[in-house]
Order: C-alpha cells, then sequence, then structure tokens
C-alpha cells in the first residue's frame, strides 16, 4: 500500500492500451497462422526433394521465404490481445506452438503467459532463458507477478524481487503468501482511496491526473488516517454532485468487504449475489490492503469451473491438448486404475449368475438397460450436489433432508420409467413375470444411485475432499455392479 500521509489518495498503477477484442477476428487470425506454418513445412519439404548442385541457393531460398513467413506472422500476433495471442498458443502443436512463440514482441511476453492455461504455460517457460523470463515478469504488477510464481524458477523469482522497489516488494511479498484459493489470491493494489474530509473537487482533480483509471473502477474507497475503511464513494456519485461537497457527506458503507484469508468463493458468491464491479479487501484490522474486481472472480469461477469437470472425470489436472503421450498417461492411469477395478468387481457380480443368464438369454440383453439408467440418474444427483456444495446451500445438517427427497424422486422415476422398460420387456419377451422384475430392478437401482449420489460428496466433505473429485467414476461403479446385482438376483429368485 503507498503511504496516504501526505496525499488525498493511493496513485494506481497506469494500465497500458487495450487492444482490439474480437473472439471472430483470433479464430481467423488462428487460421491464417496455420495456414502460413502449414505453407512453410511444405515450402522445406520442396526444397528438400529438389535436386540441386548448389546447396547455398537452396538454403538461400528456403531462408527468405521462411523470413517472409516470420514476418507475416509476427503482423498478424501484433495487432492481437494478449488473450486471443493465448487463444492461438493454445490451439497449435507444441512446436508450432513454440516457432509462433518466438514471433511474439518480448515486452508482450509477461501479459501472455497470464493468459494462457498452466499446462501451456509450462512449455512456454521451458522454452526460456532466464534472462527473457526476467524481462517478461518485471513488467507485471506485483499480483500478476505473484500468479505466475508458481511455474517460475526460483532463481527468476529472486532475480525479478531484487529489480521491483521497496513498496511492490512487499506487495509480491503479501500476495505470495495466500493460498490460490483464498481471497488475497484474487485481490490487485490497484486500489484508489482519500480521506473523508476533502471534497469532491480535490478527488476529481487528483483522478485527472493519470492517463486512465484501472480497470473496473466502479468506486473509490474512504480511509482514515489509520487506513482502516470507512465507506466507498461510488463514481456515479462523485461525477454528479457538487464538486465542493465533502466526501463524508455522499460516502456510503461498501456493499461488500472481504477479508484478505476468506475462501475465494466467499468473494465469487459476494460479486454474484449483489452484481459487484469491484469490493474492497481489509485485513483482520479492517485496514484496506487492496481490491477484487469481477474480472478477477469470474477468472477464478470459470478455472474452478473447469478443475471440478476434470475431477469428475478423473483426471488430475489440466491437461495440454497436444502434450506428450507420456504427460497424458501420466494424467489419466491413476482413475482408469480405479475404473478397472470397479469394472472388474462388476463382472464379478455378473459370473455370480452365469447360470441364471444361461437359463435366460433375456437377462443378458435387458441388465445393461438397468445399469445404465441408475449410471445416468446417479450422476445428475452428484452434479447437482456438488453444484450445491460450491454454492454453500448444501451443508452436512440438511444430508437427510437431500437423501429422503432425492429417493422420493428416484421412486417416481423408477416406477415411471422402470414401467416403460417393464412392459416393452414382457412383450418384447412374452413374460409378464420378467416385465415386472424389470420395475423392481429400475427402481430399486435410481434409489440406489440417489442415495449414493448423496452419500459420496457428503462423505467426501466431511473428510475435507473435493467432492467432485472422481465423484462420476465412483457412482458409475456404484450402479453398475448394484444394477447388475439386484435385477440378476431379483430374477434368479422370481424366474429361473
Amino acid at each position: 500500500m503507498n503511504d496516504r500521509d501526505d496525499l488525498p489518495l493511493a496513485a494506481p498503477s497506469t494500465i497500458s492500451a487495450s487492444l482490439t477484442r474480437d473472439p471472430e477476428e483470433a479464430q481467423r487470425a488462428l487460421a491464417r497462422v496455420q495456414a502460413l506454418l502449414e505453407k512453410q513445412r511444405r515450402v522445406e519439404s520442396l526444397v528438400h526433394r529438389e535436386p540441386s548442385p548448389d546447396e547455398d541457393k537452396k538454403a538461400l531460398v528456403e531462408g527468405l521465404v521462411h523470413r517472409r513467413h516470420l514476418s507475416e506472422l509476427k503482423h498478424i500476433l501484433d495487432r492481437l490481445h494478449p488473450a486471443d495471442v493465448a487463444y492461438i498458443l493454445e490451439a497449435l502443436p507444441r512446436d508450432d506452438r513454440l516457432v509462433v512463440w518466438d514471433c511474439v514482441k518480448a515486452e508482450r511476453d509477461g501479459e501472455i503467459l497470464l493468459e494462457v492455461g498452466d499446462s501451456v504455460r509450462e512449455t512456454l517457460i521451458a522454452s526460456m532463458d532466464r534472462n527473457e523470463l526476467v524481462g517478461a515478469v518485471e513488467t507485471l504488477e506485483a499480483d500478476e507477478i505473484a500468479e505466475l510464481a508458481p511455474d517460475l524458477p526460483q532463481e527468476v523469482i529472486d532475480d525479478v524481487f531484487q529489480k521491483l522497489p521497496v513498496e511492490e516488494r512487499e506487495q509480491l511479498r503479501a500476495a505470495m503468501s495466500f493460498d490460490d484459493d483464498m481471497v488475497g489470491a484474487l485481490m490487485d493494489f490497484d486500489d484508489i482511496a482519500v480521506r473523508p474530509d476533502v471534497t469532491l473537487e480535490v478527488v476529481l482533480r487528483y483522478l485527472r491526473r493519470f492517463d486512465e483509471l484501472p480497470s473496473q473502477t466502479d468506486q473509490v474507497f474512504v480511509v482514515d488516517r489509520d487506513e482502516r475503511l470507512l465507506g466507498a464513494l461510488p463514481i456515479n456519485k462523485l461525477i454528479v454532485n457538487d464538486p465542493e461537497t465533502a466526501v463524508e457527506k455522499i460516502m456510503q458503507p461498501p456493499v461488500a468487504k472481504l477479508r484478505q484469508h476468506e475462501k475465494a468463493e466467499v468473494a465469487a458468491s459476494a460479486f454474484e449475489r449483489y452484481d459487484l464491479v469491484s469490493a474492497p479487501v481489509v485485513d483482520t484490522h479492517d485496514r484496506l490492503v487492496g481490491r477484487v474486481t469481477v474480472d478477477e472472480v469470474l477468472d477464478f469461477v470459470r478455472q474452478r469451473g473447469e478443475e471440478d469437470l476434470l475431477a469428475q472425470a478423473g483426471l488430475r489436472e489440466e491437461e495440454d491438448v497436444f502434450a506428450s503421450v507420456w504427460a497424458s498417461f501420466k494424467n489419466r492411469w491413476a482413475w482408469l486404475a480405479i475404473n478397472l477395478v470397479t469394472a472388474f468387481v462388476a463382472s464379478r457380480v455378473i459370473g455370480i449368475f452365469e447360470g441364471s443368464i444361461a437359463k435366460l438369454v433375456a437377462l443378458a440383453a435387458l441388465m445393461p438397460i438397468v445399469a445404465g439408467i441408475g449410471g445416468n440418474s446417479g450422476n445428475q444427483t452428484i452434479t447437482m450436489i456438488v453444484r450445491a456444495v460450491a454454492l454453500g446451500q448444501v451443508t452436512l445438517d440438511n444430508a437427510r433432508q437431500l437423501i429422503r427427497k432425492e429417493i422420493t424422486v428416484s421412486l417416481v422415476n423408477g416406477l415411471i420409467w422402470g414401467g416403460v422398460m417393464g412392459v416393452i420387456a414382457a412383450v418384447l419377451y412374452k413374460d409378464g413375470a420378467l416385465g415386472v422384475v424389470m420395475v423392481l430392478a429400475m427402481t430399486l437401482n435410481l434409489m440406489l444411485a440417489a442415495l449414493m449420489g448423496v452419500l459420496i460428496p457428503m462423505a467426501m466433505l466431511k473428510l475435507g475432499r473435493d467432492p467432485a473429485v472422481g465423484s462420476s467414476v465412483m457412482i458409475t461403479a456404484v450402479t453398475d455392479s448394484g444394477g447388475f446385482f439386484i435385477f440378476l438376483g431379483l430374477a434368479t429368485i422370481f424366474l429361473v
């Protein structure tokens, strides 16, 4: 934080001018980049295949064409927003990605590294030497450096730290002290603060000294001499009120006040509930230390959603689609091994009833329906529960109520859709008893799926684990084995 004893407010960093943002243009740029890279490969192939006694001439022709293509690539990339350049890099195989990365201007490296996904960022950082990394990182704000820090070599962090002004060093040290799931990790230091006893004219005059306000500035914060947060001054009130009015006359309590060590989900919930653009962040003594903006919250929500989606599928982390076979194998093998074990268990359940299946072949045709409908229903339940847990709507205290509700829903679904399949099975195989068994089996398996769809995430929540991790794999295992056992068991009792 800046020392405000001699100034009416804190000075934010100036923000660099933004480039054109057009998703469709980014897609067209990607197509042009891919076409240029393919053209370069064709030229190299033709030059190498063409017999020529003059190797120097061949090298000269290849070099000229290569430079022309690189020039075109640089021209395309220079016009794109960093997020669009990141989109192009993520859509290219590793070798092409590094060719394009070399065409990016050095002063833009840092902001593009912020935009790419973690897995792609690792490949780009691995291709840069120490001086290049230091040059890229030192152009960023303290909170942005902290975001990149986990992927950077320690010597690069040390070099950047030494080059920063004292104030930014403290900001960087503070930003790096927070876990990824804390409000402090989303916080930036571009807050603007004023004293309550100054006039609006003083505030306006000071703001005009900047080239532009920090991004997402919809309010300035009011603090006392000890930096304690007193309130907020919305920009729309600042503009329309009499310039001679004192700030304390029109300031208002902040809609939301975030603590730097709170969970980031608290900030996401506040922004969603109150439609916030920015919110102040305070320490344990209520002193203003920064702010959180809606763009950071959106990034957090998107990232958490992607992590939950990957976790439900049993993937350990975000995977570069063009990663090596070995890297992809390491990311996927664990849950595949677990899935193999559960599939083996399901096969042994079927094996117990081999005699029944041999006597009534229709069982083999119908049992995947029972297991499949249970798996789908269980995934619906578990997805709803995981989402509700993330939104803070579900706790361990209301688990029993949820179980009763979900079992009732599954009972209704089982009787309706089990009845439909029972009629179809009875007509198809001319066996009314088989139709009744089908109804009972589907209903019981749907109830089992509903029960486990609530218990699995609740159990993981009680153990302090992410309820989304591997939930889809586990629910499928339970409904498959359970569905086979219920259906074949009932058929053995009543039919065979």
